[in-house]
């Protein structure tokens, strides 16, 4: 399971030109899911993003999380996480966790994110989405269990 996470000032998700999702400050996590990716790494991540310590305290430190600063989460399902980069230039698939078995554990990574008391919103899963977002630092960083 892999999660690009990034601190946004704001961020939203559009499908067939509506916003189905927006936030205000917080993380923008786009969401990676392999073949055998289990509940034990969601729990994992879910934690670790929970108690994450990037937002800036009293003395400009990175010592808040998402929790501290009353912020919400905006968590996008994406595949082209699992991509193999290494040969060629065309990204290869085969990694992946195929959508049947993705989407579940997807919903329960959001539903353990949920369990810590933070506000989360979703993009729609398998659907082309256009996301927008103002990073706020910028502040991204690749998490992976």
């Amino acid at each position: 399971m892999k999660i690009l996470l990034q601190k946004v000032l704001s961020a939203s998700v559009t499908v067939n030109n509506k916003v189905v999702s927006a936030i205000n400050s917080g993380y923008l996590l786009f969401v990676g899911i392999e073949k055998d990716d289990t509940n034990a790494q969601a729990d994992y991540l879910a934690k670790k993003i929970a108690n994450f310590r990037v937002f800036t305290d009293q003395n400009d430190k990175m010592n808040l999380s998402v929790q501290d600063v009353g912020g919400e989460i905006l968590a996008v399902s994406q595949f082209t996480l699992a991509a193999n980069l290494n040969c060629g230039n065309r990204p290869g698939f085969d990694t992946a966790a195929r959508p049947d078995d993705a989407e579940p554990l997807y919903e329960y990574f959001v539903q353990k994110i949920k369990e810590y008391g933070i506000p989360v919103k979703t993009g729609v899963f398998q659907a082309d989405m256009k996301v927008a977002l103002i990073n706020d630092g910028p502040c991204t960083f690749l998490l992976q269990r």
